[in-house]
């Protein structure tokens, strides 16, 4: 009998050992709800010189588009959506891209505010600026669905 409890007592001090044990590993990262979507190399077009804001903003709302193959979506946006991140972008004569300043960061995927500014960039250079007033900037809205895909907001107008 008093094998018996010694045998007893040492697997509880076994199974509470290993218990212990498994409740010190880590546990294994979260997984992203949905991964940013693979965006190829696009060779765009050269673009045609803007003749008001108007028709600049939506050219340049398609380059981006066009340089994101895979990274947007059209038609209506969904309800709700995952993220809503604002840029001003703010360019030189040429219609490079000067700069980009983030006016609005979206409080759940913040990782969206940087697939925009990539956006922007790929759609570089927008073309001659000389014919639009001054400053040469404007702010776009990005609209994005739960797989990561934007719409600039200018192309809902």
């Amino acid at each position: 009998m008093l094998c018996i409890d010694r045998l007893a007592s040492a697997l509880t001090w076994a199974s509470a050992l290993l218990f212990i044990a498994g409740c010190a590993q880590s546990p294994a990262p979260a997984a992203s709800s949905a991964p940013a979507p693979a965006v190829a190399r696009v060779v765009l077009g050269a673009p045609a010189a803007a003749r008001s804001w108007d028709e600049f903003k939506r050219q340049a709302a398609r380059r981006m588009v066009a340089a994101t193959p895979g990274g947007t979506y059209m038609g209506k946006p969904p309800e709700p959506l995952l993220a809503i991140p604002v840029l001003e972008v703010e360019f030189s004569a040429d219609g490079s891209v000067r700069n980009v300043k983030v006016l609005r960061t979206p409080t759940q995927a913040q990782d969206t505010t940087q697939l925009a500014i990539d956006a922007v960039r790929r759609g570089a250079p927008y073309g001659d600026m000389s014919r639009l007033a001054k400053p040469w900037k404007y702010t776009e809205v990005f609209l994005f669905d739960d797989q990561r895909r934007f719409k600039p907001r200018t192309l809902d107008d």
